[in-house]
């Protein structure tokens, strides 16, 4: 085959969004509880993960080897294909099934199974099958990955993988390991293809095709009945990276990465479940930070790096998570402390500076011990005698062990609630940032209007209280320009049985030149993915962000580094995927259509854009559709 041909495979970065977000799954119950859905890692969440599984009979000279992988939901990852070009795993989101088998260049197993996965690729495409194989070999280079693939004649993507990051998302040991990931992107099958090849022998025929009766189990909808299997192949050497043994200390490199991306959330009263401010923080959950950070479960920041360039990332460089597995595998020495650098404070002082105002729940809050909890909603009147101009807001949870997120809508007066997403104020969740716009722009409420509050809490084993505030500060004088916020929504869609990647869109067209400052997607817990997408008058096409894997219980806002500039008549588009199926575990019925509505059982599709007129403002009017 031509590497024209291999290049060709658009859906070459399917594979990849499904190997960042590693989750369990308990192989015995139902598809409908497969995966853990919360963001926050607890003990208990990772013992679900570790769940007995069915294994095969190890054939002679295979090892034998734990199922790590197994039943964990993989996040979007990014790697290079053998053209050069980044393709991820959430390329392939139309694909019911993902294949991804480990091979290096050189090692003889992974070469003999190479005709043996072609022969499958071809079997079982029509099927939604997507096969694609993977080169964790630090020494294979891209040039070298393109004549090999050439030279056997694969018939499916090979992406490179020289610093092992999609090998250490799914914990994979040697050549030939094949996942099968579902279309919830989660683990149904971990080993070998099946056991014709050995280290010191081989069989014409295999005594049991494995992975090929592993997708029959999965396309038939069964549970897969072998799920685990040995391997025989070549090791992937993880190579050290950084600083040598020994000088990767937490005084000196890892105290300022942990402040940087884990702090703002892991200190005192907060939602995260434990703090990370001191050395002795870091050293009792070291084993668990390199987990999570191997597997791209935290720090949590769900927009795919290919598209836009936003303020507080919350993602951890590759640079970053070799220092920090260094330092864990080297027994997280503390260093010199007087090279550590100062702890950033987190004062009951608000961050924005002193408010102009403070509003407060109307009523102390009681949350229960368990359970999911919906959506609460409150209101509170703000007395304004005329239109005010918001510069910064600022939340405060009145308990931060509950409260997961706070979004803040205004109702005009005299109407009622109705659909109030247009009158978006503010939102604030674990890790963001709070809002301070620019000097010159301010977010009007209009007098009399009423403060609506969308509470979401999560229980934490005993019964709580909450009474959250939100602060504003206010333009000392009328701004030069109005921050805007344009819900971009679709109401009509019914969402139907089982379908497990539904796409809703909609649509926004800018009558007047518009600078873009954020984008925040809106679904509930069958939300999927979002993608927003600019389509300029030219004709040309650009995405502004894509959301691979929506979790609903992070509702971020990405804020861009420098405003975005749109031309009068730029549309644009957002398009969404949901999980209606029985494979979505957070789905509380997938045997009935859904529809739009307020609480989570329902769904909503709203894409928030954050803007301004690209001149100064005189008018009230919004843009027109």
């Amino acid at each position: 085959m031509s590497l024209q041909r291999i290049a060709s495979y658009g859906f070459v970065g399917c594979l990849l969004a499904a190997l960042l977000i590693l989750q369990p799954f308990d192989g015995g119950r139902s598809r409908a509880q497969s995966y853990e859905t919360s963001a926050q890692a607890t003990d208990s969440n990772i013992a679900e993960s570790a769940k007995p599984v069915v294994a095969a009979t190890a054939s002679p000279g295979a090892e034998t080897r734990s199922a790590g992988a197994l039943g964990r939901r993989v996040p979007n990852f990014v790697l290079a294909d053998q053209a050069g070009k980044e393709v991820a795993l959430a390329d392939c989101r139309e694909m019911k099934f993902v294949v991804v088998t480990f091979i290096n260049c050189e090692c003889p197993i992974s070469n003999q199974y190479l005709p043996v996965l072609n022969e499958l690729h071809q079997q079982y495409a029509a099927q939604g099958v997507q096969f694609a194989a993977i080169n964790s070999n630090a020494g294979d280079s891209l040039d070298k990955i393109a004549a090999h693939a050439k030279q056997f004649d694969i018939a499916f993507p090979v992406l490179s993988d020289p610093r092992q990051a999609a090998a250490a998302i799914l914990g994979a040991t040697r050549t030939c390991e094949t996942f099968v990931l579902d279309q919830q992107r989660v683990v149904r099958y971990q080993g070998r293809v099946d056991d014709r090849y050995q280290y010191q022998t081989k069989r014409e025929t295999p005594t049991r095709n494995d992975l090929a009766l592993a997708l029959d189990d999965l396309i038939a909808d069964r549970e897969v009945a072998v799920k685990t299997t040995d391997v025989a192949g070549c090791l992937i050497s993880y190579p050290r990276r950084g600083a040598p043994k020994g000088e990767v200390t937490y005084s000196k490199q890892v105290a300022r990465i942990l402040q940087e991306k884990c702090q703002d959330c892991h200190h005192s009263n907060t939602a995260a479940p434990f703090s990370l401010l001191s050395y002795n923080d870091a050293v009792n959950w070291s084993a668990m930070i390199k987990e999570v950070i191997l597997q791209r479960r935290m720090p949590p920041w769900h927009a795919d790096p290919r598209y836009g360039n936003f303020r507080a990332e919350r993602r951890l460089s590759q640079d970053e998570i070799d220092t920090l597995v260094a330092w864990v595998d080297d027994g997280a020495p503390e260093g010199n402390p007087q090279e550590a650098p100062a702890n950033p404070e987190y004062p009951d002082g608000w961050r924005i500076g002193e408010p102009d105002v403070i509003f407060e729940l109307p009523e102390e809050v009681t949350i229960p011990a368990k359970g999911v909890i919906p959506y609460r909603y409150f209101q509170t009147p703000t007395n304004f005698t005329e239109d005010m101009y918001i510069q910064a807001a600022e939340a405060r949870p009145g308990n931060r062990t509950v409260v997961h997120h706070i979004v803040l809508f205004y109702k005009e007066p005299g109407r009622k609630q109705g659909n109030i997403e247009k009158n978006w104020v503010d939102g604030a969740a674990p890790g963001n940032t709070p809002l301070q716009l620019p000097v010159g722009v301010g977010r009007r409420i209009p007098a009399g209007a009423s403060l609506i509050w969308q509470m979401h809490y999560t229980a934490t084993g005993k019964v709580e209280k909450d009474r959250s505030q939100y602060a504003f500060k206010f333009c000392k004088t009328k701004p030069e320009r109005e921050a805007r916020i344009e819900s971009i929504a679709n109401q009509g869609f019914r969402i139907p049985p089982g379908d497990a990647n539904y796409k809703v869109e909609s649509q926004h067209t800018f009558s007047r030149p518009a600078l873009i400052y954020s984008f925040s997607p809106h679904m509930h817990v069958r939300g999927k993915d979002f993608v927003f997408k600019a389509i300029f008058p030219d004709g040309t096409s650009e995405i502004l962000l894509s959301v691979p894997q929506y979790d609903f219980n992070w509702q971020s806002a990405y804020r861009l580094q420098e405003p975005k500039r749109l031309p009068a008549g730029t549309r644009i588009e957002c398009v969404a995927h949901f999980d209606n199926s029985k494979g979505n575990p957070a789905n509380p019925d997938p045997s009935k259509p859904v529809f739009w509505g307020d609480q989570t059982w329902e769904e909503m599709m709203i894409g928030y854009v954050d803007y301004v007129w690209d001149q100064a403002d005189k008018q009230s009017s919004p843009a027109s559709k």
